[in-house]
């Protein structure tokens, strides 16, 4: 018994303070990270805070062990002010920038951040991504037989020169927004999957962030893919467990790439 106390302590300050694994859940950080992706999350990178310890078992407070703020572009998890529940954006705003929308433009401090169209994202229809209503229109079928959503793709660059893809169906309700000013010690949200993301647009009881988010909800950094689900498993079937993982996506690097 003591033997074991001690095991799960150790497991227990890593999961806290090192890293620990992560599930994506929905599309709404599509096209880079797909529901059924199954990652890690580094928790030092930007000090600790309350969200930091593991199942969110502290109390809520003010600020941040060894704090340092992300960098626009990095991928974070973060808990909605007053809940419990992880959600994973990409950090778009800092401290005093003033962020908009226009007709689905993307606004930083007055300037239109850097497009880029880009030929669409063929994703590979499954259980886990189906093509479903939110992307009605968007399936097709190649000669091999296989389907796939063939998503439309803007890639866009930050002024530090972070560079990644988003997915841009068309009009929505989060093309236009604003203009806000970030505020001191909060950092603004966004998900890739722009048309299809409950992010810092939104407010908490739309489901979204309810604005920037204070930066010690931030409870780590997106690392890298280890393994991911197409959604055909079954626990009680060891053939499917390896049947069901996507191909190619184990080790894939989330960590943004910056444009000199």
């Amino acid at each position: 018994a003591k033997g074991l106390f001690w095991v799960l302590l150790a497991v227990l300050l890593f999961h806290s303070f090192v890293a620990k694994p992560f599930y994506i859940p929905s599309e709404s950080m599509m096209p880079v990270l797909l529901k059924g992706d199954r990652l890690v999350v580094s928790k030092y990178p930007y000090g600790w805070s309350w969200v930091s310890v593991s199942f969110h078992l502290a109390p809520q407070m003010e600020g941040r062990l060894f704090g340092k703020l992300p960098e626009r572009g990095d991928i974070v998890i973060v808990t909605p002010p007053g809940q419990r529940e992880d959600y994973i954006k990409r950090v778009i705003g800092l401290p005093g920038d003033t962020i908009e929308m226009r007709e689905g433009r993307l606004m930083l401090n007055g300037r239109e951040v850097k497009r880029q169209v880009r030929p669409p994202a063929m994703v590979p229809v499954d259980p886990n991504a189906p093509c479903g209503m939110q992307f009605a229109g968007f399936m097709t079928q190649t000669p091999d037989g296989k389907f796939y959503c063939q998503l439309p793709i803007v890639r866009e660059t930050l002024p530090n020169g972070a560079t990644y893809d988003t997915i841009d169906l068309g009009p929505s309700q989060g093309d236009d927004f604003g203009p806000v000013k970030v505020q001191p010690g909060h950092v603004f949200l966004m998900g890739d999957n722009r048309d299809r993301s409950a992010d810092s647009r939104f407010s908490l009881a739309d489901q979204g962030l309810g604005g920037a988010v204070p930066w010690e909800n931030i409870g780590g950094r997106a690392e890298f893919i280890t393994f991911s689900f197409d959604g055909s498993l079954t626990w009680w079937n060891p053939v499917s467990w390896v049947q069901s993982l996507r191909s190619g996506r184990a080790g894939s690097s989330l960590r943004v790439a910056h444009q000199r």
